[in-house]
């Protein structure tokens, strides 16, 4: 009996993007831009405010067109801790003088 081949669509396994960078990065940049402008209420504000944004976009594209998960995959990475002691099991508490030894 021979495997069925099941297509994957190009559509459902896309990483989620908007205006060409990471979604959440790319609307918190925005807010940040138009929270400044809003709350200061002058020209400078507004022409820095936009600047910043244009600024961000284009980093968070850049950021997107290397890696479109790269912002997933940092957070994970900053979860890791600096240093894992070497020990037998997880339960196992090392000692300060222990921990130190292997550094």
């Amino acid at each position: 009996m021979a495997l069925r081949a099941a297509s994957i669509r190009q559509s459902a396994n896309r990483p989620n993007l908007f205006m060409g960078g990471d979604r959440e990065m790319v609307m918190f940049s925005g807010l940040l831009a138009f929270t400044l402008i809003f709350s200061a209420f002058e020209f400078k504000a507004f022409v820095f405010g936009i600047t910043l944004w244009t600024f961000a976009l284009y980093v968070l594209r850049l950021m997107a067109k290397s890696d479109p998960l790269l912002r997933p995959v940092y957070l994970r990475h900053r979860k890791y801790r600096e240093y894992y002691a070497p020990r037998s099991t997880p339960f196992y508490v090392n000692t300060r003088t222990q921990e130190r030894q292997y550094r």
